[in-house]
């Protein structure tokens, strides 16, 4: 159906009086000032496109030369806490710890410091070291070698590991020169490293003469008491073997570089030049340099190779695209409005089959007044532009109970809707756009000017009064030329969906109160075929007892294992591995580690099932159970502690002695036992009462398990008598121990009783023999003591 109130917009641009001439004239000067716009736009770009490329290549030159700084500095340093944590430094350790540094640099050396009075027993050991004549020299007016002059105290070389072959200046005194001495007063003073000025160095490969000398003053205990340094480690570097290694020659290199020096106020010094001439740009980058405590100036400049490397023809394409895509444009309208005419004449031929077309479109009309009839589920409502109703399919009559005579033309959408709801809706629209939305407007304003892609929920009124819950989308109508005619909405019943999401609401927050209740955790647990595990439901115990964020746990279980105690983890692993393959009830007991709650454990069962898609899904609890571990670990040592004196009971005593007799008889190892009873112990009863008596229980006690060693086991096995095992001691070794028990027992009186004595026996185990008979060789050790007089110790009996 046509749109009788917008008309299409007329196909001729301009008047039929405009000749086509003129149009193409009027292109071909449009596209000439926008191609000579673009070229300008495109220079530019290009043009920065330069810069940022010289500025990369630059900062990356930059940074390998800093770094090259820095490792210079970090090999010195190296070299110098060599030195420092060295209590004798030989010519084999210093060669072999300052050769694999011989990267990028022509010599370090070791120059201690050597007092004047020393001088002639330096030169001694120093010859007898290296094996050649040592003596200390300073350079003549000529370069050469001469024996130093009479100085305080000096700083020549003693060990040397260069890159050259020349001979090497041992004995060369540092200090001689100011060039070198001056560096060296600022490493003592600073007390960290330093850098000479340019000179000459010597004996280097001629091409790498010209240098800068670092240095790192070596402090040693006696720099305290006098501020001297122990001596000096020094690096002669090279700036042009150091920057110019490993990087691009100059037939290859599309950088200039250069390296000033800055510390002569007369001029500058070029301690670096790549060579080459630089590109006649206005691009250039500078940076300072550090090296110890000096600065250099770096400046970089692009050279020929770059220029030439980065030309750009973009300029001239875009000149000659643009004209020639001015002159087809031009040609193209010429062409257009030459065969107005004639597309006049198609148009009249076209409007005959148009009316074919129209008829085809009315049977066309028909089958779809037949496919909305058949859609009974789904009510489809077509409206105009002003929301009156136009088309209501059989689905919106059996949804509303109009019939589509009282619907079409009749009703307009809003009717159909609660009105409560649409005044609420377009006052919301109203404050979120700013302006007045009616309330006829609401559902168009809000979905069709979304593009209609999300439905919304709305409360529809039937004809009989009652409401109904439908999800109702809303789009756009659109004619032949694109024109907005009205509005197509499609509502489906979603009465029952959302009772369903009501009760499944329902349960689940039944379900978490009754979690919330339990003690412990409930939950899911899913392990994949692919390993990865997660927990699709866990109530809030389980965050109490993980300390995990639930969120968390549903994407990824790992969290939870990163929990478990280290010595707990394999086990529990491997329990759960086990359920999974065999389908058994899992039950464990583990520790965890808590980020506020510290140590705890838990107490977990579940039981598994097949999941989908080859996953095994456990459904189980998790409970605290630290209160009821506690209470087990206090009864265990109430059970093994005798209550009087706080040692070891019988009880505890058996259960050890039958471990260690295993432990010796399967390793081969000796153990031995002392037994002591406290002389006359019933007359100390009798006489100051059970009171006291337990007194000196406790007394002897403390006394004994004071020189016991670690591994030793001290019992009391009933009364006054008492039983020491010792772990890997024979029998000589178990009484030299009872005789230190005993001189401890009888030097010094109890309070109350005064000196109190005991008899020792001594027994060592021998191979295949049982407890018994080693506890009863003991025995027999202690009735010898008491039978020889008591307070003694009876070695073991032979038998």
């Amino acid at each position: 159906m046509s749109n009788p109130g917008v008309p299409a917009k007329p196909l001729g641009l301009f008047g039929d009086e405009l000749s086509a001439w003129g149009v193409a004239l009027a292109a071909l000067v449009a596209g000439a000032l926008l191609t000579a716009a673009l070229a300008m736009a495109t220079q530019t770009f290009f043009k920065q496109q330069l810069r940022q490329r010289f500025e990369l290549l630059a900062s990356e030159r930059y940074s390998r030369i800093v770094e090259r700084f820095e490792e210079q500095e970090l090999r010195l340093d190296g070299l110098r806490r060599f030195i420092t944590y060295s209590s004798e430094v030989t010519p084999y350790a210093f060669d072999g710890y300052a050769r694999p540094l011989l990267h990028r640099t022509q010599a370090y050396s070791w120059a201690p410091r050597v007092a004047s009075g020393q001088r002639s027993a330096f030169e001694q050991r120093s010859s007898a070291l290296l094996g050649q004549p040592y003596q200390i020299r300073d350079l003549d007016a000529q370069g050469r070698l001469q024996p130093a002059a009479m100085r305080d105290h000096y700083y020549p070389i003693l060990y040397t590991q260069a890159a050259s072959h020349e001979a090497q200046p041992y004995g060369f005194d540092l200090g001689g020169q100011a060039p070198r001495a001056a560096p060296l007063a600022r490493a003592q003073a600073r007390g960290s490293m330093a850098v000479s000025a340019p000179l000459d160095m010597i004996n280097v490969q001629p091409t790498y003469t010209r240098g800068l000398l670092m240095v790192a003053p070596v402090f040693g205990d006696e720099a305290s008491a006098n501020g001297l340094p122990r001596g000096y480690v020094m690096a002669l570097l090279s700036l042009h073997q150091l920057i110019a290694e490993s990087l691009p020659t100059v037939a290859d290199d599309n950088l200039v570089v250069r390296i000033l020096d800055l510390s002569n106020e007369g001029g500058h010094e070029v301690l670096f030049d790549s060579g080459g001439p630089p590109a006649r740009m206005g691009l250039a980058s500078s940076h300072l340099l550090h090296l110890a405590d000096h600065h250099y100036q770096l400046d970089i400049r692009p050279s020929q190779d770059f220029l030439l490397a980065n030309q750009s023809s973009a300029v001239p394409v875009v000149a000659l695209l643009g004209g020639l895509l001015s002159v087809l444009l031009a040609l193209l309208l010429y062409s257009l409005f030459s065969q107005r005419q004639r597309a006049l004449g198609l148009v009249a031929r076209r409007t005959a089959e148009l009316r074919v077309s129209e008829q085809s479109l009315r049977e066309t009309h028909n089958q779809l007044r037949s496919v909305l009839d058949a859609a009974t589920q789904v009510a489809i409502i077509a409206t105009s532009l002003r929301g009156v109703i136009g088309t209501f399919n059989a689905g919106a009559e059996r949804m509303l109970g109009y019939s589509a005579s009282e619907a079409l033309g009749q009703l307009r959408l809003e009717d159909l809707v609660l009105a409560d709801e649409l005044h609420q809706r377009a006052h919301a629209l109203s404050q979120r756009f700013g302006r007045e939305v009616g309330a006829g407007q609401a559902m168009f304003a809000e979905t069709a000017q979304e593009g209609g892609a999300q439905p919304a929920d709305w409360t529809l009124v039937r004809k009989d009064g009652s409401h109904l819950l439908a999800n109702m989308l809303v789009t756009a109508v659109l004619d032949e030329q694109g024109l907005w005619v009205g509005y197509l909405a499609i509502c489906i019943d979603v009465t029952e969906r959302r009772r369903v999401h009501e009760a499944l609401a329902a349960r689940d927050r039944l379900l978490e109160k009754l979690s919330a209740e339990v003690p412990g955790g409930i939950y899911q647990y899913r392990l994949d075929a692919d390993g990865h595990s997660c927990f699709p439901y866990a109530s809030q115990g389980l965050h109490e007892i993980y300390e995990v964020d639930l969120a968390v746990l549903r994407e990824d279980a790992t969290a939870v294992f990163e929990r478990i105690h280290p010595d707990d983890l394999e086990r529990v692993r491997r329990s759960v591995r086990y359920s999974a393959e065999h389908l058994t009830p899992w039950r464990e007991e583990y520790r965890v580690c808590l980020p506020q709650a510290g140590l705890r454990w838990v107490r977990g069962e579940a039981t598994p099932e097949i999941g989908e898609h080859g996953s095994t899904l456990w459904h189980g609890y998790l409970t605290d159970i630290s209160d009821l571990k506690r209470v087990e670990e206090e009864l265990r040592a109430l059970s093994v502690t005798d209550a009087l004196t706080g040692i070891y009971n019988r009880r505890y005593f058996q259960e050890r002695l039958r471990n260690e007799l295993d432990r010796a008889q399967r390793e081969g190892l000796d153990l031995a036992v002392i037994m002591l009873d406290i002389d006359h112990f019933k007359r100390i009863n009798d006489q100051f009462g059970h009171a006291v008596g337990d007194h000196v229980l406790r007394s002897l006690c403390q006394r004994i398990a004071h020189r016991l060693r670690r591994t030793d086991v001290f019992c009391r096995l009933g009364g006054e008598e008492f039983m020491v095992l010792c772990p890997g001691s024979n029998a000589e070794q178990a009484r030299v121990l009872a005789q230190e028990l005993w001189r401890g027992v009888r030097s010094v009186p109890v309070e109350g009783v005064g000196r109190v004595t005991a008899s020792f026996g001594v027994a060592g185990w021998r191979a295949g023999e049982g407890a018994d008979a080693l506890l009863l060789r003991a025995d027999a050790g202690v009735y010898a003591a008491k039978q020889g007089g008591r307070d003694r110790v009876e070695g073991e009996l032979l038998s």
